[in-house]
């Protein structure tokens, strides 16, 4: 089953970052945070990738054309322009780059990569989000379902610490981030039929598709939703950025299943 991201945006929420790089090539612990996520599905056997580029795509494709050396111990004999490659731990990926747009919205970088999945089930998320999610179970749960399509719906955090306080201004309990309202929101990781490109039939490169193409699924009884409990963590801003490396630094990162 092949694995599509995106990775096409123009990331203007973190532009400390992405004035020089695409935000899936933002760097946690020296390794894009695109690698990190190919890592989680590669720990459940899903190593087929395309990639939905857009946004200074060249940086992506240098990267993976490279990949190799990256990752490797080499000698360069200038004199002879040769390359001796010593070792190698690089991952058992097969990544397909496909450029659909630098303006593209979502929908619309979904329906260019049509040809690439085919008439399968594939599965997709958004290429700036990490979680210790269970890809096995989210597999099973969507072909048990039977629908066009499965979310993995989560619960976010409180971006702030709750008080409580009694009359005479002294904390009584302190909650840090306490868990939101109780909402279940979309964290991508999605699991999709080839049905759902009758959904992207129409002119979609200014479409979200979390916007017409995923409310008319559902609409039509046709998504489900994988609640997943446990760590997730998308990086739209710098402080989101600088909590992820913190957590890998410290030894913490429960995203690394791998």
């Amino acid at each position: 089953m092949k694995v599509v991201l995106l990775a096409g945006g123009l990331g203007t929420r973190l532009m400390e970052e992405t004035e020089a790089r695409p935000k899936p090539m933002v760097e946690i612990g020296g390794k894009p945070i695109l690698w990190h996520i190919m890592k989680i599905y590669e720990a459940y056997g899903y190593n087929d990738f395309v990639i939905c580029l857009g946004y200074k795509a060249q940086i992506i494709k240098e990267y993976f054309l490279n990949y190799y050396l990256y990752n490797s111990d080499v000698t360069i004999e200038l004199e002879k322009n040769k390359v001796d490659v010593h070792f190698s731990n690089s991952e058992s990926f097969k990544v397909t780059l496909v450029d659909t747009g630098l303006h593209t919205n979502t929908a619309g970088r979904i329906k260019r990569i049509q040809k690439y999945v085919g008439n399968e089930t594939f599965m997709l998320t958004y290429g700036d989000g990490v979680a210790d999610i269970n890809i096995s179970d989210l597999v099973t749960f969507h072909r048990n379902h039977g629908k066009l399509a499965t979310l993995t719906s989560v619960q976010t955090p409180g971006r702030f610490g709750n008080l409580e306080m009694d009359n005479s201004d002294i904390v009584s309990h302190f909650v840090e981030k306490p868990q939101g309202d109780g909402m279940w929101i979309n964290g991508g990781f999605f699991v999709l039929e080839p049905g759902i490109f009758d959904y992207l039939k129409e002119d979609m490169d200014a479409v979200q598709w979390e916007k017409k193409p995923l409310i008319d699924i559902a609409k039509d009884g046709q998504l489900g939703a994988f609640k997943h409990r446990g760590f997730w963590k998308p990086m739209d801003a710098l402080r989101d950025r600088i909590e992820l490396e913190d957590l890998w630094s410290s030894g913490n990162a429960q995203w690394k299943i791998w």
